[in-house]
């Protein structure tokens, strides 16, 4: 039995949750998300509260979708009431972000700088180094946040690059240090 698909999802005053068959719709202040499960996955809401549920417990396949299924259930209510947001950090000289409408520029040490268009949902704002995503979808959120990183990984021996806020990145010691510096 899985023990986080078995758990409840508390849906709170103003959060609607709505259920047609294999797609749920969850409807908050800050938005409207709408998902399709899978069909091995049932969704059922009552009193305020949405359980999920597998046809068959005993299949491997089953008892994984059924944690994630609640796991994104959960998410979705969390979205449309709260919102989410990541924060990525910009380590380097000379790098700094910059917003225009739904266009994220990034001057991180290329020969130009990088236009990152940004998706419908999904809004930006930057404070000094600190570029903050913010959205009500959260997958969508930690994917856009990815692929910003990827445009300049933070790299492993001055520790330049986009990173996450928090993220620690495991410095190498440099050429001259592993040899014994004469």
């Amino acid at each position: 039995m899985s023990r986080i698909g078995k758990q409840p999802v508390q849906i709170p005053s103003g959060v609607e949750v709505a259920v047609n068959a294999r797609t749920v719709s969850v409807k908050g202040p800050k938005g409207q998300l709408t998902r399709t499960f899978h069909p091995a996955v049932s969704v059922a809401v009552d009193n305020g509260i949405a359980t999920v549920s597998v046809k068959d417990e005993t299949i491997k396949l089953h008892r994984s979708l059924w944690g994630l299924s609640q796991r994104l259930l959960t998410n979705m209510v969390t979205g449309v009431l709260k919102g989410v947001q990541k924060q990525l950090e910009l380590n380097g000289v000379g790098f700094r972000a910059s917003v225009a409408g739904s266009t994220l520029t990034l001057n991180v040490g290329f020969s130009h700088p990088v236009e990152f268009r940004l998706p419908e949902g999904i809004s930006a704002t930057v404070e000094k180094n600190v570029v903050t995503l913010t959205g009500i979808n959260k997958e969508l959120v930690g994917e856009i946040a990815a692929q910003i990183r990827k445009i300049r990984k933070p790299e492993p021996y001055k520790g330049k690059g986009i990173r996450y806020v928090g993220e620690v990145v495991r410095k190498k010691a440099g050429k001259a240090a592993k040899a014994g510096a004469k």
